[in-house]
């Protein structure tokens, strides 16, 4: 099979620091390509013009778009403008200065958060735009389209060999733990371990409880993304999940056996659930050879260690600008 990305090709990872960033750079390493990365005082990637000169001076073969402002619930209803707007920005940055560089190859990372709030479940990849979006994350899921607007506009005038996956909720090791804007998956391994701590006997979480979603490991993520450097070529985007989902009441429930915090768990229903379910259809991705390969128990104790383990090295609070001038974390 012919691919798409040479064994020597040199790639461009937007975003290294973040986690999906950092997991695909990592594959990428591994399989033995340069990775080329520059960090946030050394390239503002909303800068049209210093991301050209950037992608021109260093002429890689490839771009892989992963970098973005990003948040759980509380972020994105609080910080709606650095949401749409930076995001906005960073795509017309790279995109655009991808093409100027005449860089061909190129995988823009959307997010699942793009679906219709009600889409049918599980969620095939066409559709996208056919209903309404969850209010809380509707700027950054706008954000998120116009870039996939945006790959299939180069694709369909220039021929470009621009390509999208759309990740389902992340997790793994370089995640952010940030008391009010990381994850629910970070959020609650940070929960339960304060609890286990201080020896509570109870934790009341956001919500009911009921809401369905699935995990996938950072890893599983930067193997799906080579895949899809080196094996697809098409129009659409593709769905990159595990396949299956649970309740977050379920999901805490292995949270809170991998910290090792046995009290009891409540739930807040005058808080936000957020989208009802989301399980992606990833049959489009299994037809290209790939499965995930990292059970959420397993997946979730790991990254419970990482975090143990790295300490005060793992907070990076994400700060959210009022006017996105002000630079919200994107890297």
């Amino acid at each position: 099979m012919t691919t798409l990305l040479p064994p020597d090709a040199r790639i461009f990872v937007a975003g290294h620091r973040g986690l999906a960033g950092s997991a695909i750079a990592r594959q990428l390493t591994d399989q033995g390509h340069e990775v080329i990365t520059r960090g946030r005082a050394e390239l503002d990637l909303r800068d049209a013009d210093a991301t050209l000169r950037f992608l021109r001076d260093t002429r890689p073969d490839a771009v892989v778009l992963a970098a973005a402002t990003v948040g759980g619930i509380l972020a994105n209803d609080r910080y709606p403008v650095p949401f749409l707007e930076d995001n906005l920005r960073i795509q017309l940055s790279v995109l655009g200065g991808a093409h100027a560089a005449d860089v061909d190859r190129l995988l823009f990372l959307g997010s699942s958060c793009i679906y219709p709030k009600h889409a049918p479940q599980p969620i095939t990849e066409d559709a996208l735009l056919t209903g309404p979006l969850e209010p809380t994350n509707e700027p950054y899921a706008l954000a998120k389209i116009a870039g996939i607007s945006q790959v299939r506009s180069y694709r369909r005038q220039f021929g470009r060999r621009y390509v999208v996956a759309l990740p389902t909720n992340l997790y793994g090791p370089g995640d952010t733990f940030d008391p009010e804007n990381s994850h629910v998956l970070p959020a609650l391994i940070r929960r339960f371990h304060e609890a286990a701590r201080d020896g509570r006997d109870e934790v009341v979480l956001w919500g009911t409880g009921t809401p369905r979603r699935e995990f996938l490991h950072s890893d599983d993520l930067g193997r799906a993304c080579v895949t899809l450097l080196r094996d697809y070529d098409g129009d659409s985007p593709v769905n990159v999940g595990v396949g299956e989902d649970l309740t977050i009441a379920e999901l805490a429930a292995t949270v809170a056996e991998a910290v090792g915090f046995t009290g009891r768990v409540g739930w807040d229903p005058s808080k936000p659930d957020g989208t009802p379910r989301k399980l992606l259809d990833v049959s489009r991705l299994a037809a290209l050879g790939f499965a995930p390969t990292t059970p959420l128990p397993r997946g979730v104790r790991e990254t419970y260690e990482w975090w143990l383990a790295e300490g005060a090295a793992a907070e990076r609070p994400r700060r959210y600008a009022t006017a996105p001038v002000d630079a919200a974390r994107h890297q």
